[in-house]
């Protein structure tokens, strides 16, 4: 369905849950490099075009902090008749990352802007390239 425009997509988020916040203090701020790795996960609902896709970040500051962010989005794509399995399956991959990533942004910056850090802002990322690796 769309609207009169035909700009609205079928993919809409219909939840956003943070599973897991974690950070440990190791030490006393300093000027190593932050490590961040980044991974996702995909699944599809048996027999519905529904989705659960999982970001989990973790960073590393080496003697200063770790931390761990999960965060899960529930997608659903409307009924369409013109849209193909590969479109939706590239709607979900790549569509459903990029609409997650502010939201992890944010966690990141909120997270690490406490007294004696350095607040993290995560760079955009590029997320063709994520899913491939």
């Amino acid at each position: 369905m769309q609207d009169k425009d035909g700009i609205r997509s079928v993919l809409k988020l219909e939840k956003l849950v943070f599973d897991k916040i974690e950070f440990k203090r190791l030490g006393f701020k300093n000027d190593k490099e932050i490590e961040l790795r980044i991974r996702s996960n995909i699944s599809q609902k048996q027999g519905a075009d529904i989705y659960r896709i999982t970001l989990v970040l973790n960073g590393d500051k080496p003697e200063e902090y770790s931390f761990e962010i999960s965060l899960t989005g529930f997608f659903a794509i409307e009924d369409c008749p013109d849209i193909t399995q590969e479109l939706k399956d590239d709607l979900v991959s790549k569509n459903a990352v990029a609409i997650l990533m502010p939201y992890l942004r944010s966690e990141v910056s909120l997270l690490t802007a406490q007294p004696g850090m350095e607040c993290v802002v995560l760079p955009a990322f590029n997320i063709n390239k994520m899913l491939e690796e």
